[in-house]
């Protein structure tokens, strides 16, 4: 996994997220999700790409339950993005990268 993608759990998702500077992107995936493996080297090449920028990470769902449930991901891989605390901008599924650094863009 590239060294720029973040790793979010329950105890460090308040302050590497709702309290971070800048655009702070989040997939909320699985290990045993195979859509979530498929969408993972997108989120390699996004923090690669956006480093210095925005942060972007990934949260376990099975290891991190509390976050996820706060933010009410019903299905993964669920992609949020955060500003100022604040969900700005979230798609379910796979996206393509174009839409999600379009998401990122727009809050730059």
């Amino acid at each position: 996994m590239s060294e720029n993608v973040a790793e979010f759990t329950d105890s460090n998702f308040q302050n590497d997220v709702l309290e971070a500077d800048g655009p702070v992107l989040v997939d909320f995936w699985a290990p045993w999700c195979g859509p979530c493996k498929h969408l993972m080297p997108t989120i390699e090449e996004l923090a690669d790409d956006f480093a210095g920028k925005a942060r972007i990470g990934k949260l376990n769902t099975d290891e991190s339950p509390q976050t996820a449930q706060a933010h009410q991901i019903s299905a993964i891989p669920t992609v949020l993005l955060f500003k100022d605390g604040q969900v700005v901008d979230k798609v379910v599924g796979v996206p393509q990268k174009a839409k999600l650094e379009e998401m990122i863009n727009s809050q730059l």
